[in-house]
């Protein structure tokens, strides 16, 4: 070996070893910063909901398909139960049975026993008073007179229940005649609930039977939304107090793995979820994707706070929340801003030509 290829040799060693040795440094910069809380979410199909039935029965027409548009009203199944229409029927003939306008001549027999009992006491009570005049001249029997006092108590009595009987049958009949109506109307109500419609103008996303099948009210037999779609975020228990309508709302989707979004908080849902010890915050999109289908899962920041044309460093320089060292070595005291993972604000203790060492960790 040459003494030329050593000095290139020795030179290259020094090089590498003074590349490894190269400290980082870096000054602080005027940066926009925010500071933000974190929320995971999904996509959901404004006013999204599963489609039940509130009746048993085989499903015997299913009227859409998958992704069809459809209007308010329109008809989504149709089921077949034959009882919902004997229960109909049923309810008719009792009603019809029960009706309190066919049912008028027993009120109108009732009220004329009402009339008659009154005619009566009328007249046993002239009798009584003519006994009396005549029992007063001395005139007549004693048991006649009494005779009439009963008479007249008794028409009393029979005026009374005449009275009772005649308002029970106006009650009862009444009573039987809305029980009646009020049955057919659950009966017709009940027939009508095996056509199920849309509640929403919207899209069928998804249908969870087929015909033929058993439907019943524990299963759902379709997702069914609008066309717009909203964010519901989970935001955790210690964040919730940050969280107010109209903060904006940065979304990342591994459906779009390189692209952000944007929306804004748009409610704040003010009961917990005790299982998950988060809180449901809806987000409205201002920044959406082309393409969008409800359940898609995505990552968000909820931006609380920002700050424009700051001093910032980044914030893995910080060796504390109120120390950084400066190139020469020197802990130096700072006060801090906001600050996230990436950047954090100075608001004193050192400038924009203050040199900064990273301490590695």
């Amino acid at each position: 070996m040459n003494t030329r290829t050593v000095v290139t040799i020795l030179s290259c060693s020094i090089f590498l070893f003074s590349c490894k040795q190269k400290k980082e440094t870096v000054s602080p910069e005027i940066k926009n910063i925010s500071e933000s809380v974190y929320a995971s979410g999904i996509v959901l199909s404004k006013n999204q909901y599963e489609v039940f039935t509130r009746v048993n029965g085989i499903i015997k027409e299913i009227a859409v398909k998958e992704g069809d548009r459809i209007k308010k009203d329109d008809i989504l199944f149709v089921i077949e139960n034959p009882n919902a229409k004997l229960s109909t029927d049923n309810a008719k003939l009792n009603a019809a049975i029960n009706d309190y306008d066919a049912n008028k001549g027993k009120v109108k027999d009732a009220y004329n026993s009402v009339q008659l009992a009154r005619k009566n006491l009328s007249n046993d009570s002239i009798l009584l008073e003519r006994q009396k005049n005549l029992w007063n001249q001395k005139i007549g029997a004693r048991i006649e007179l009494e005779q009439k006092e009963l008479n007249f108590e008794r028409s009393k009595v029979a005026l009374t229940q005449a009275k009772v009987s005649y308002e029970d049958l106006k009650r009862q009949l009444e009573l039987a005649s809305q029980q009646s109506k009020n049955n057919l109307k659950i009966a017709q109500t009940q027939e009508k609930d095996l056509k199920i419609r849309s509640t929403v103008d919207g899209i069928v996303y998804k249908i969870n039977i087929e015909e033929g099948e058993w439907a019943g009210p524990n299963a759902a037999l379709a997702v069914v939304g609008e066309e717009d779609f909203i964010i519901e975020l989970n935001v955790d228990e210690f964040d919730i107090v940050k969280i107010k309508e109209n903060q904006p709302v940065i979304v990342r989707m591994d459906s779009y793995k390189s692209q952000t979004f944007e929306a804004v908080v748009s409610a704040i849902y003010p009961i917990m979820n005790e299982r998950t010890r988060t809180f449901k915050v809806e987000a409205a999109f201002t920044k959406k994707p082309d393409v969008l289908y409800p359940n898609l899962t995505l990552e968000a920041n909820i931006v609380i706070n920002e700050k424009k044309n700051v001093l910032t460093i980044p914030t893995s320089y910080l060796l504390t929340d109120s120390t950084v060292m400066l190139e020469d070595k020197t802990i130096q005291k700072v006060k801090i801003g906001l600050s996230d993972y990436n950047l954090t604000e100075i608001d004193s203790g050192i400038s924009a030509s203050s040199i900064l060492l990273l301490q590695k960790k």
